[in-house]
């Protein structure tokens, strides 16, 4: 099977169950948007891969996969107009699952008292990286709020930027990595 099939060469892509569309439709900037908070992540996996084992890796490691696959889940939603059947719905055990992992990540780290610099080691970056484009993406699914099969959707991707948030900040506290602080008047 070829990866190529022409069908785009137009401007035009499909969405599931085969309703065509310009590839700049706010559904297709949407999921595509969620593809890419999709491959930052999987750039900071990659990343916390290469370093030395700490007790609590391979379960952000693990978190970290699971939140791709809801992703692909969402991207699936998105891309399936609303009057068919969805095959994936995200419902609150999801969401319900962020909370949990932000909540245990935070008990552990330095209260937050000022305003801090993305940055510190690479996975950690790439999480504050994604955290960006997950606000762009949250922000193109509001302009479809009234096309979601579910409204879950739209609280998942607002608790994801919190997640990784605090992911990042975690990452770079597991690695002993000091937060760099926004000082205001430089």
């Amino acid at each position: 099977m070829r990866i190529y099939t022409k069908t785009g060469d137009s401007g035009e892509t499909s969405l599931i169950y085969g309703k065509r569309v310009a590839k700049n439709d706010l559904r297709v900037e949407a999921y595509g948007t969620c593809d890419e908070v999709n491959s930052i992540i999987g750039l900071a996996v990659s990343h916390l891969a290469e370093v030395d084992e700490w007790e609590e890796r391979q379960k952000m490691q693990t978190s970290l996969h699971h939140v791709q696959t809801v992703l692909f889940h969402i991207g699936s939603e998105l891309a399936t107009p609303k009057e068919k059947e969805v095959m994936w719905r995200i419902e609150e055990k999801h969401i319900k699952k962020l909370e949990e992992e932000i909540d245990y990540w935070q008990e552990q780290l330095p209260e937050l008292k000022n305003f801090i610099l993305p940055s510190g080691h690479v996975a950690a970056s790439a999480l504050h990286h994604a955290r960006t484009v997950t606000r762009r993406a949250e922000r193109l699914i509001v302009g479809l709020k009234d096309e979601l099969h579910t409204p879950m959707v739209l609280q998942y991707m607002n608790r994801l930027s919190d997640y990784l948030f605090v992911a990042a900040r975690y990452v770079n506290n597991q690695l002993q990595i000091e937060e760099h602080i926004l000082i205001p008047d430089i």
